[in-house]
């Protein structure tokens, strides 16, 4: 039976995390991020992961002012935690599209350098104008180019970590001289035509480990050629045993060893002490997460019109969304709805469960997770270890700053009594805890396994 590991994901932009109750700690002081990250720590999580939001969201032509709207740069944030924590993994969300990537490189190397080998790059791609308007680049990016370039960039990146040689720059004081200066390379791409000279040496994982949450055909292509870990929707054990099959079939495909990528899904937790408190603890979660007004707006983003005179208790609205198809200034998860096709399908499930409008947002915007006591989640998670169906769960935590605290006191020794969570960190490397190999591009090969690509392969 295969271990189970946990990661964290502190959202850049979202609805899901309770930012208005008493409870709520600030979404942006460093005090929250502290605490959070030792939590997991403590836990003996594997990763803090950080979202990015590139663009305020938008709704109905005003500032989208209900969610939790950005936070502070992750490269910036995660150094500042690197001081104060000494094993987990430190994941920065970064656009391929958005970023110059010899120096992109340069900014991840440094934080893998600092935190002695911790570091990790979430690989996102962009393609939308409403988005590369904040960047003066509306649209300039094809939807069937963003992984091309995504590979481009990242091809780039691995130029960089590799470019200066293992003992090549002093480690004391006692060496003759700081080190051989290192040579330039010159890689022309697709997309871009480099000249660099790198300037740092490797940390002791070698590179930064690549993860990657792309969900189409064209997404789960470029994880399994490039990606280290990938983070998933499919969290359920029918969606995840079918996930892992589809993925590992990717990978051999890619040239690589099945086990090579990491799985990852995204789940939010729900512990309490009985299932009456489940009940309880739940509905509070859910409550909080949609507000009357954040319910009005979720609807009103597929209607396409303002719906302030409806009852946020009442039943949806009578007549057809105004629009043929969502926009992206919700986000991705509210974009390319086909309008009238999605009301219709929630028309017919309010029907069925004699939903509300605030019931029905509740019911398929909050779906994702394990909710129960610690026992009956523990149990739940088994399967998922004896089939090796994930890697891992990130999980979404709904409260912050303490909204690991009953996952790391309550779920977590249920899971090491079952004998699928570890008991201490097997290394001080990302790349060691999470089990991964060497980087791509810094591997011996083997019999059974194919040569590992110069660069990573394009899609």
């Amino acid at each position: 039976m295969s271990q189970i590991q946990f990661g964290v994901f502190f959202q850049g932009v979202n609805f899901s995390t309770v930012w208005s109750a008493p409870e709520s700690g600030s979404q942006t002081e460093f005090e929250s991020f502290r605490r959070l990250i030792q939590t997991a720590e403590r836990g003996l999580f594997s990763a803090f992961f950080l979202g990015e939001g590139l663009r305020l969201r938008e709704h109905l032509g005003h500032l989208h002012d209900l969610d939790v709207a950005g936070r502070p740069d992750a490269l910036t944030q995660l150094a500042a935690l690197a001081a104060v924590t000494s094993r987990i993994g430190l994941v920065a969300t970064q656009n391929a599209t958005y970023n110059d990537p010899v120096d992109l490189a340069h900014r991840l190397q440094s934080l893998d350098l600092l935190s002695g080998g911790r570091a990790a790059w979430n690989l996102v791609t962009t393609d939308n104008a409403w988005t590369g308007a904040n960047f003066r680049r509306g649209g300039y990016l094809d939807h069937d180019d963003r992984y091309t370039h995504a590979a481009d960039v990242l091809a780039i990146a691995r130029r960089v970590w590799d470019a200066v040689p293992d003992g090549s720059i002093a480690g004391d004081r006692s060496a003759p001289e700081w080190g051989a200066v290192p040579e330039g390379f010159r890689y022309d791409t697709k997309y871009y035509e480099v000249e660099a000279r790198a300037s740092l040496p490797r940390s002791p994982q070698g590179h930064p480990v690549i993860f990657q949450a792309g969900d189409s055909p064209a997404g789960r292509d470029f994880g399994a050629a490039n990606a280290e870990v990938i983070f998933s929707a499919h969290g359920t054990l029918d969606a995840a045993r079918a996930f892992a099959a589809d993925m590992r079939e990717r990978t051999i495909a890619a040239g690589r060893p099945a086990d090579d990528l990491k799985i990852f899904p995204g789940q939010e937790f729900i512990v309490a002490d009985t299932q009456a408190e489940v009940r309880d603890k739940v509905r509070w979660v859910r409550e909080h997460q949609v507000s009357p007004q954040t319910a009005l707006a979720f609807v009103e983003q597929l209607w396409g019109t303002d719906l302030s005179d409806h009852d946020p208790d009442g039943p949806l609205p009578t007549f057809d969304p105004v629009q043929a198809e969502t926009g992206e200034t919700r986000g991705a998860g509210f974009r390319a709805a086909k309008a009238l096709e999605t009301a219709e399908a929630w028309r017919a499930l309010s029907a069925e469960k004699g939903y509300s409008i605030r019931e029905l947002v509740i019911d398929i915007g909050t779906r994702r997770g394990f909710e129960g006591t610690a026992d009956s989640i523990a149990d739940e998670l088994v399967p998922f270890a004896r089939e090796h169906l994930v890697d891992g769960f990130n999980i979404t935590p709904w409260l912050v700053p303490t909204g690991l605290d009953d996952i790391v006191d309550k779920l977590v020794p249920a899971l090491q009594e079952r004998g699928i969570y570890r008991t201490d960190y097997p290394g001080d490397t990302l790349r060691e805890n999470l089990g991964l190999r060497a980087p791509l591009t810094r591997r011996e090969p083997t019999s059974d396994e194919a040569p590992a690509a110069a660069e990573p392969a394009h899609v």
